[in-house]
């Protein structure tokens, strides 16, 4: 393994891209990437490049991307793997796109994509398509430092620990299925008519990187072997760590942006402060493998099978 994906939150030196350009945007976490014209026929040495700056900054942003389209964008994402099916539960196009529409649902809750099944994704690429005038953010935290910044004593607890994740998590937790529009409540009808519960170690070891980072967000019901009081105090404890300030990055949306996050380095969370007005983008998602713990422990599925939704990836 190279010094570069030992250490990949270290500077950037000046001559370390020759493809690409690219500018931090936050101190542990955000890039922006120039330099690339999304599609299928990017040169393999600027895709290479592409995935370092990932790797290092956990979450970049293309600007400009205007002529993309979902065609464009699952061709660029097949640059970094196997594309996945839209989601486990929500049929999306039926192909490989997912629109995050905000007249079905305001996702706004911190979470890593897809963690209630055991083949979490490992890439998210996001893009644009209709955009509200005001609001309508995404933040997203780095998972590595997080678990970094723990004192000693919480890494060894959290290191031993394995949490129970489940899509039966409910998005919108305050409003009940009597307060919502029609649009809505069949979205999250569809979100949970299958049901999926898989056993993560709450430290995960990056497969690329062998960094050590916090597998947790909202789709955590509980953790093995703790009461469910006790589950809600710890699950607080750890996961405002990932979410302090200082661990996040915050992108306000252009037309034409796309953004790309490293999903086993990660959580994010949209901010739903638009008001009515129309939002939409179109996710897809790259395979990954079964998370490997900390210990060497793995990821166990408890409920569901979701080989239809993707193969496994080779960690």
């Amino acid at each position: 393994m190279s010094q570069l994906l030992r250490n990949p939150a270290a500077p950037a030196t000046a001559g370390q891209y020759e493809h690409i350009d690219v500018t931090r945007v936050g101190g542990v976490i955000g890039a922006i990437v120039g330099g690339v014209r999304v599609g299928g026929d990017i040169a393999p040495a600027t895709v290479a490049e592409l995935r370092t700056a990932l790797l290092r900054h956990r979450v970049v942003f293309l600007r400009d991307q205007q002529h993309a389209t979902d065609a464009d964008q699952i061709a660029f994402g097949r640059l970094f793997g196997e594309i996945t099916k839209p989601h486990p539960t929500v049929t999306g196009n039926g192909a490989a796109i997912l629109p995050i529409d905000s007249e079905q649902r305001k996702a706004n809750s911190w979470h890593t994509d897809v963690t209630f099944v055991d083949r979490v994704p490992a890439i998210s690429i996001l893009r644009a398509v209709t955009l509200p005038s005001y609001g309508g953010t995404t933040v997203w935290a780095n998972t590595v430092e997080a678990y970094r910044r723990l004192h000693p004593a919480l890494q060894a607890l959290a290191s031993r620990l394995r949490a129970v994740h489940s899509n039966l998590y409910d998005y919108a937790a305050q409003r009940t299925f009597e307060g919502l529009d029609v649009k809505e409540r069949r979205y999250r009808t569809e979100f949970r008519h299958l049901e999926f519960e898989t056993e993560h170690p709450v430290v995960r070891v990056h497969p690329e990187t062998g960094e050590p980072s916090l597998l947790l967000g909202h789709f955590v019901r509980s953790f093995v072997g703790l009461s469910t009081v006790d589950s809600a105090d710890l699950f607080q404890l750890l996961q405002r760590q990932v979410t302090r300030l200082e661990n996040t990055v915050r992108w306000s949306w252009r037309h034409g942006d796309i953004a790309i996050w490293d999903n086993r380095a990660t959580q994010h969370y949209a901010v739903a402060d638009y008001d009515d007005l129309p939002r939409l983008l179109h996710r897809i998602t790259v395979a990954g493998p079964v998370p490997v713990g900390i210990r060497g422990d793995s990821s166990v599925p408890r409920t569901g099978d979701a080989s239809f939704y993707s193969s496994l990836a080779v960690a």
